[in-house]
């Protein structure tokens, strides 16, 4: 079964040595995405434009890997405020209204103080 590595030319995937996406078989794994805009490397201020800038990253990464968002089965969100996670609700619906994959939200830091939420997927290949 080949392993293909999906790159987001991010600046952060050579300098931590990551990728954005790793396809093994029909399986999609999408590391921790961010708010960032990779094309300029700029980040909104407030959460919900990070939210929904999160899902245009996975987005793209998913199309390079063959799958969409339809096929997330799993679905992690990372904020370092806890309580912000509400102000997301709309953004996450209007991604996943109809997928509804199994969920977790942890409260940590991130990496950087500017990023206010980071989502990790898990997609399956034709799991729509």
């Amino acid at each position: 079964m080949a392993r293909t590595l999906i790159s987001s030319g991010s600046t952060f995937e050579a300098e931590m040595g990551y990728s954005r996406a790793v396809v093994q078989g029909d399986w999609v794994f999408v590391s921790g995405t961010t708010g960032f805009d990779y094309s300029d490397m700029s980040i909104a201020p407030d959460i919900e434009t990070q939210t929904d800038q999160c899902f245009r990253n996975i987005t793209a990464a998913l199309a390079q890997a063959g799958a969409s968002l339809r096929d997330v089965v799993r679905v992690t969100y990372v904020l370092p405020d806890g309580g912000e996670f509400p102000k997301t609700w709309p953004v996450l619906k209007r991604y996943f209204g109809e997928v509804r994959p199994a969920a977790m939200m942890i409260s940590a830091g991130l990496a950087d103080p500017r990023m206010r939420i980071e989502i990790e997927v898990t997609a399956l290949k034709g799991a729509h």
